[in-house]
């Protein structure tokens, strides 16, 4: 492992002149799930690791916003998993922070890391992608908003800039009815990389939105507003073309999970599979509808809170 210096500061503000001062030569510490495997083989050289979990501004807290649920960016996947309301509005997230790694890892791993990771195969990005996640962040120059589609730029890329760090992650209610589902495709049971990974979500006016994963640079959104796809009664020929249409955006590769032509395939499958269960999702009287009531209604109190472990 490569020397560093490692500092454990209390507040954001120190994080952030940290980062500002030391540029591309910090990292930050959160979790700790790929960092320390890149720290082992040497891929990361930082001059300077900052371990964040102690930043009171960072605490793992699920809080709520006017518009929807605010994510810390210390909060863990068994956290996501937990939290009665993220599995009552944001249920495909709850199924997508299910597959990351072990129990183990999903006590560690933060929502947050997943994302500025940035890994094409990120399992909780397409999910974050389809209920229109917001990424707050901030620098020592002030704070931006940036939507979750416009946050990955390529492999391992963000548009995080030099001395800015993501501080939490924002979930907004929709305005109407809608159901989701995460699905995904791996060589084994169990721990492993996503070959395939994507989320359909179904709204009621009749928008269909999917979002992939491993099968391009990037996680990538893809919309339809005609309405076929939402529709029960249209035909399944119909409906492939719309997906063949879709799925033009994908530029799958071919490496040890899975050759491009085999991934292709599996796109249009896996596509009709969770549209399946988007709407059966949708049609299913057990399906919450938004609110029109106050935030109690919206966000009944979860069973054991919202405030989350370490990271």
């Amino acid at each position: 492992m490569h020397p560093f210096a490692y500092t454990r500061p209390a507040t954001l503000s120190d994080v952030l002149a940290l980062l500002d001062k030391h540029g591309g030569e910090a990292c930050l510490l959160a979790g700790g799930t790929d960092l320390v495997v890149e720290l082992r083989n040497r891929s990361r050289r930082p001059s300077i690791v900052i371990d964040i979990k102690q930043v009171k501004e960072l605490a793992p807290t699920i809080g709520e916003t006017e518009r929807g649920l605010r994510i810390g960016a210390t909060v863990v996947m068994a956290d996501i998993e937990k939290d009665s309301r993220i599995r009552r509005h944001f249920p495909a997230l709850v199924e997508a922070a299910a597959t990351v790694g072990s129990i183990q890892i999903r006590n560690r791993a933060t929502l947050t890391g997943n994302i500025c990771h940035a890994s094409p195969a990120a399992d909780t990005a397409p999910a974050l992608l389809v209920y229109g996640a917001e990424v707050n962040v901030a620098s020592v120059r002030g704070t931006r908003r940036v939507t979750l589609d416009q946050f990955f730029v390529g492999p391992g890329k963000t548009v995080l800039k030099r001395g800015e760090l993501v501080t939490s992650i924002d979930l907004p209610l929709a305005d109407n009815r809608r159901a989701a589902t995460f699905t995904r495709l791996t060589r084994r049971r169990g721990v492993d990389l996503a070959t395939i990974n994507l989320c359909c979500k179904v709204e009621a006016g009749g928008r269909t939105t999917f979002a992939y994963g491993a099968v391009g640079p990037r996680p990538f959104l893809a919309t339809d507003d005609s309405g076929m796809l939402a529709d029960p009664r249209a035909s399944d020929a119909a409906k492939d073309e719309i997906l063949r249409r879709l799925l033009t955006k994908a530029t799958p590769i071919s490496d040890v999970r899975g050759s491009r032509e085999y991934r292709r395939a599996m796109l249009l499958v896996m596509s009709r599979r969770a549209l399946r269960t988007a709407i059966d999702r949708l049609q299913d009287d057990r399906f919450p509808s938004p609110s029109t009531g106050g935030q109690d209604d919206r966000f009944p109190s979860p069973s054991g809170g919202g405030k989350g472990g370490g990271a």
